[in-house]
């Protein structure tokens, strides 16, 4: 029977420790092998660290919110406690609350006596002049200030994915940039190679091309360098240690805001949020300057070995304090606090004067990029057929090697600012998106944060 049950004890165990593990699988979402941008940004807001940490803050402000609403609740106490004495007044407490006196006690030698007391006891505080009510209301406010950063860091990581994300994409269309501009020289040196045999070029010819061709190696592998620095980059937003990425294409362009669509930045909320809490402390503060009011009660029962007697008592009442004069105490907190509210006041107008400027940096960027990319096409377009023009000439033999090379450096130079005009197009619509607190898409990092909150 005892070998059954024990049998049922093991397997019921194991049972529960396979469905904590498979739970904890199921709950820990791994990353796609393909990364979407709206799924990248998705992973790394409930992934990243500083998500977590945010998180965490505000379950600091949730449990700061316990806390003070422990004021408003009545306090109970079980006490027990041992101890022995020959003192006279202890001593004859001792024995008065044992109920063990008698008329030949020597009041002043009553001798060696202890006491077990166990006792219960209730505090309860009926008035602080508004202290409680205030300091509910500014861990409230606390808590707020603290959901809004976490939102301002979540949209300011949203941006960074973005971000990471464009340059990956541009990367790599770097690298086939410099894979073609290798494979054009590389051919150009052979035809070069075989006319030098032929001995209808000179040998400085030869070594032009030879010398841009290393040139262009050299190029490529930087570039291949780049990529792996912003996938690198990529894996850390997302809170991943390593591992490959694989981009997939983008679905549609992030819709540039109109400007007079402008959304509050999390910040500005947070400060908010803070600078009322901040204003509560003051009031909180100041309540200690009202009296405080208290109720108690306690039962207690006292034992003693020495006189072998026993007893119980209770009492309660009303306990009235205020404070006249505390050393300049009050006043000096109280400047503190205020001094703090002020503070805050002028980092609000500093955060709401830097919002106004980054909108206006990232408005300019985006004007800048887009004119950029307009001009650049074009470039292209004239780049590409000018050297399609030389290469022609060249095989022909009425073009130097060094003129090729002019044509091949100016075409390789036109797609470079192309691509990097449209990954900057396309950085600068997300960083204006982030300074006119809008999200990335659809739902972002403000509105996943509120989402997340709820769940705390």
């Amino acid at each position: 029977m005892k070998n059954l049950l024990l049998r049922s004890s093991l397997l019921f165990c194991l049972a529960l420790l396979l469905l904590c593990a498979g739970t904890q699988a199921l709950a820990e979402e791994p990353p796609p092998t393909v990364w979407t941008i709206q799924e990248a940004v998705r992973f790394a807001l409930q992934n990243s660290p500083d998500s977590q940490i945010g998180r965490q803050r505000i379950e600091s402000a949730q449990a700061a919110i316990a806390l003070e609403k422990s004021a408003f609740y009545p306090q109970v106490n079980l006490v027990a406690q041992y101890g022995q004495t020959n003192n006279p007044m202890y001593s004859f407490g001792n024995i008065l609350n044992q109920r063990e006196f008698n008329q030949e006690i020597n009041f002043n030698r009553p001798g060696r006596t202890d006491n077990l007391n166990n006792s219960i006891q209730l505090g309860y505080r009926f008035f602080d002049g508004g202290r409680s009510q205030a300091g509910l209301a500014a861990a409230r406010s606390q808590a707020e200030a603290a959901r809004f950063e976490l939102s301002a860091v979540q949209e300011r990581l949203a941006f960074e994915v973005v971000r990471a994300f464009h340059l990956i994409d541009q990367s790599e269309g770097l690298i086939k940039i410099r894979q073609a501009e290798v494979a054009t020289v590389a051919a150009a040196h052979q035809t070069a190679q075989a006319r030098f045999d032929e001995g209808v070029i000179l040998r400085s010819n030869l070594l032009d091309l030879e010398v841009q061709e290393s040139r262009a190696r050299e190029n490529l592998l930087e570039a291949r360098h780049s990529l792996a620095l912003a996938q690198q980059l990529f894996l850390n937003l997302l809170g991943l240690p390593g591992g490959e990425v694989s981009l997939a294409p983008e679905s549609g362009e992030a819709e540039i805001p109109p400007s007079d669509r402008v959304g509050k930045r999390a910040e500005l909320d947070s400060l908010d949020a803070a600078l009322a809490s901040a204003k509560l402390r003051i009031r909180q503060v100041r309540a200690a300057r009202y009296p405080a009011l208290d109720g108690y009660a306690a039962y207690g029962a006292d034992q003693g070995s020495i006189t072998g007697g026993e007893g119980n008592s209770w009492q309660a009442g009303l306990k009235f304090q205020f404070n006249l004069f505390d050393g300049h105490r009050t006043e000096a907190e109280s400047a503190r606090a205020e001094a703090g509210v002020n503070e805050l006041r002028e980092q609000r107008r500093k955060t709401e004067l830097a919002v106004g400027l980054e909108i206006s940096q990232a408005r300019l960027a985006l004007s800048d990029a887009e004119e950029r990319l307009a001009l650049s096409a074009q470039s292209v377009a004239q780049a590409e057929e000018s050297l399609r023009i030389n290469n022609e000439r060249f095989t022909e033999g009425v073009l130097l090697a060094a003129d090729l090379i002019d044509a091949q450096n100016r075409l390789t130079e036109t797609q470079v600012r192309r691509a990097t005009a449209a990954t900057a197009r396309k950085i600068a619509i997300a960083e204006l998106r982030r300074a006119e607190g809008l999200p990335q898409f659809g739902e972002d990092g403000e509105a996943a944060a509120e989402r997340d909150t709820k769940t705390l």
